[in-house]
């Protein structure tokens, strides 16, 4: 028998059955973010923690892993009734502050809800659409204060959201905002919040620093305020440039909040606030915005050093009493305020840098713009800020921020002292 020809083995070895495996591990990073957050001034820079400081990023190369001195100006006292609190414990042609969803949407958004979840879910500005379940205070109980949404950022969505509210301001009017301490700063730009402030005749209302920089003297804060182009739409009052005025306060951090004496000039205030992050207070809001906003300098350092000085550099080296100072603050202004009656809030969150408003030289957002909220209680407005952060799929640094300052205690404070409800009824009112 003839041996095989060379050719018919080398086929038949190509016939053989073959089979092979191959185990392609994928892998992604899982970022502990800790974000430096630079102040403009001398004074918020020496507050920088540890962990705002440092960025690591790691990368694991088989599983994924998930992780999850200041001069005292002439003051006068308005008498207030008092008592005492006792703590026990998307359009396609917008204007360029007008957001529309963008292109690149995180993939994490679930699908569009139908008629019978519709009611219990939310979408947010970049398209997520989130179940109100995954807002941890959010309830349904009739009797909780309401926080009123829309997904749209847009000069006619804050007039919708300002007319959803119980009430409407009346008289003079305040608006109560921060003009941002440079051009690169995430402030809410005019073209945004001048249809609104026009149509209640407001005017824009806003106390010097305490820390420097160009809005610490009035001369420089008008100008700032002119080349930001908020004079353009209104009236601008520095409510501390003719002085400043105690409110009365009985709390365990306060005896007084030290306000900028044009305040007794209005009959209500809007307290307008762009929602972000803050190097102090871990975030800053409604509260924030009302507790040092409206303090005059000698005010704000009273507020930062919990009541203990008002001279010096707006540092407290024990960070749970500033947050209560600042609750305090806020209730003792909301109180003279006819007991909260004459305000409303209104809180952006655009732009949502772990960088406040007041530095000069603010990081970039890395998370997508999310709403409009409004309420009449300012510790639900900020809580339900402080939820929807934790709901979305891009919050991490921003969440970061805010639990390495303990940002939640102020919260938690402001509800021990009557301030408001960290429990709250989301409306959507683009439903």
């Amino acid at each position: 028998m003839k041996k095989p020809r060379l050719s018919v083995i080398m086929l038949l070895v190509l016939l053989l059955p073959f089979s092979g495996c191959g185990n392609a591990s994928s892998h992604r990073g899982s970022e502990d973010e800790t974000t430096t957050n630079m102040p403009s001034s001398i004074a918020e820079s020496a507050s920088l923690t540890a962990e705002d400081t440092t960025a690591e990023s790691t990368i694991s190369e088989t599983v994924p892993t998930t992780e999850t001195t200041v001069t005292v100006l002439q003051t006068e006292t308005i008498a207030v009734p008092q008592t005492e609190t006792t703590v026990t414990s998307a359009p396609q042609t917008l204007p360029p502050e007008t957001t529309a969803a963008p292109t690149d949407a995180p993939t994490e958004t679930t699908a569009a809800p139908t008629q019978e979840n519709a009611a219990r879910t939310v979408t947010t500005n970049s398209g997520n659409v989130l179940e109100l379940s995954s807002l941890t205070h959010c309830t349904e109980a009739e009797n909780a204060p309401t926080v009123y949404f829309t997904k749209e950022i847009s000069a006619d969505a804050l007039l919708r959201i300002y007319e959803a509210l119980p009430y409407a301001l009346s008289g003079k009017i305040a608006v109560k905002l921060s003009t941002g301490e440079s051009p690169a700063s995430n402030y809410l730009r005019p073209e945004l919040i001048g249809k609104l402030v026009q149509s209640l005749g407001a005017s824009i209302a806003e106390c010097m620093t305490a820390y420097g920089g160009v809005r610490s003297v009035a001369a420089m804060h008008k100008q700032a305020a002119a080349d930001r182009g908020y004079t353009s739409i209104a009236a601008f009052d520095l409510l501390d440039e003719d002085g400043e005025t105690e409110i009365p306060y009985a709390g365990a951090r306060l005896d007084r909040a030290i306000v900028g004496s044009h305040l007794a000039n209005y009959d209500g205030v809007l307290v307008l606030s762009h929602f972000k992050g803050h190097t102090l207070a871990g975030f800053g809001g409604a509260i924030k915005n009302v507790g040092i906003g409206m303090s005059g300098r000698t005010g704000k350092i009273y507020v930062h050093s919990a009541g203990t000085r008002t001279a010096g550099l707006i540092l407290n080296a024990d960070q749970l009493a500033w947050l209560e100072a600042l609750a305090e603050a806020t209730k003792a202004i909301s109180d003279y305020e006819g007991n909260g009656s004459r305000m409303v809030y209104i809180s952006v969150m655009n732009r949502l840098s772990v960088s406040c408003d007041c530095e000069a030289l603010p990081l970039a957002p890395d998370m997508h713009d999310i709403g409009v909220l409004a309420s009449t209680d300012p510790v639900a407005l900020d809580q339900a800020c402080v939820d929807l952060v934790y709901a979305v799929p891009d919050g991490h640094s921003l969440i970061q921020r805010m639990e390495s300052h303990s940002g939640a205690h102020v919260l938690e404070y402001g509800e021990q002292i009557g301030l408001g409800s960290r429990t709250y009824r989301l409306i959507d009112i683009d439903s």
